[in-house]
């Protein structure tokens, strides 16, 4: 399976930089971690399968946020399988490694409360195969989730983000899934190895009270950034995130106009328009490491505002579905 089914293939555009000039032309994202079907238990007691997975999603919302995109995978020739193919080939999403190395497609049966929130249970199988990416320069490389910390997977994962940094700015959501992984030191060691790898890394408030018990929300950020990362964005649910820069913290309320209907993608549709706005901003690609340090407050709370928005979009209607580029932009009166 050499491309999701029925994928097309957008020519990518030319994102600005900085100075307002172009990025280098054919800059393309690259996304490495888990795909899999959740299958949504609503409290009214409906089922449904959706196709989902961290990475998965993160891929999905930059191609509709207008990032063309690769996506390094691995899924079985399955019906699950086939769901996710389809899914991923809609929008456009091109495979960065035949996806075919693992027995079966992962599932999650997410439960959803009466407030909306969501809680999983997982069968995963997860591996990744040789990543190549035929067409563009991957000037952006996003990890997360399961697959960063997963084994046999997440050792290969490593390994990328360490050859990518050569050319790519690389980002990192931590997306803990203690029910699967654990939060012990071995765990903890992982997910700081891939820390150290990463420019930009995301974590929610619970993210780091699991990895991290012992430090308090100041002290788990410090730690996080003494391992090299130059931003630190941490997220709270309905208070908002925030974003902790060489020079200090911006910070953003939530959107609360919006109706939740369920949490499910909502921390991977920030990460990915996060990625987008700073992209907006030329941190891609080249040089990217100085634009991104040389940020200052104003551009970085209009990034995380707008990535505030477009998550907000998410969680307004079910599953992870994220928003098309002007769906962002409609949501930004609300």
């Amino acid at each position: 399976m050499q491309q999701p089914a029925d994928a097309t293939q957008p020519a990518p555009p030319t994102p600005p930089a900085a100075d307002g000039g172009p990025t280098t032309p054919g800059t393309v994202a690259l996304v490495a971690g888990e795909s899999l079907v959740d299958v949504v238990r609503r409290p009214d007691g409906t089922v449904e399968e959706r196709a989902g997975g961290s990475a998965a999603n993160v891929a999905v919302a930059l191609v509709r946020l207008g990032r063309p995109t690769w996506f390094a995978t691995a899924l079985a020739d399955d019906r699950l399988g086939g769901i996710l193919a389809a899914h991923l080939g809609r929008d456009g999403v091109r495979l960065a490694a035949d996806p075919e190395v693992v027995g079966r497609t992962s599932s999650a049966v997410a439960t959803i409360d009466a407030d909306g929130a969501a809680s999983y249970e997982f069968d995963l199988e997860w591996r990744l195969g040789a990543v190549h990416v035929p067409e563009g320069e991957p000037g952006w490389l996003h990890v997360c989730s399961i697959g960063a910390v997963l084994p046999p997977g997440a050792a290969d994962v490593l390994d990328l983000a360490r050859r990518e940094r050569r050319r790519a700015l690389v980002s990192y959501d931590v997306n803990a899934r203690p029910a699967i992984t654990g939060t012990g030191p071995e765990m903890v060691a992982q997910v700081e190895a891939v820390v150290a790898e990463a420019d930009v890394v995301k974590a929610s408030d619970e993210d780091l009270a699991a990895l991290w018990p012992d430090l308090d929300e100041a002290a788990a950020v410090a730690r996080l950034r003494a391992l090299g990362p130059t931003l630190v964005v941490v997220t709270r649910g309905a208070a908002g995130a925030s974003c902790h820069h060489p020079g200090g913290e911006v910070a953003v309320p939530a959107v609360r106009d919006l109706v939740v209907v369920d949490t499910i993608g909502a921390g991977d549709t920030l990460a990915a328009a996060f990625i987008s706005a700073l992209w907006d901003l030329g941190v891609v690609g080249a040089g990217a490491r100085d634009r991104l340090a040389g940020l200052g407050e104003d551009a970085l709370r209009g990034a995380l505002g707008y990535a505030a928005r477009a998550a907000a979009v998410t969680v307004s209607r079910p599953g992870a579905d994220p928003p098309y580029l002007a769906e962002v932009a409609g949501a930004a009166g609300s």
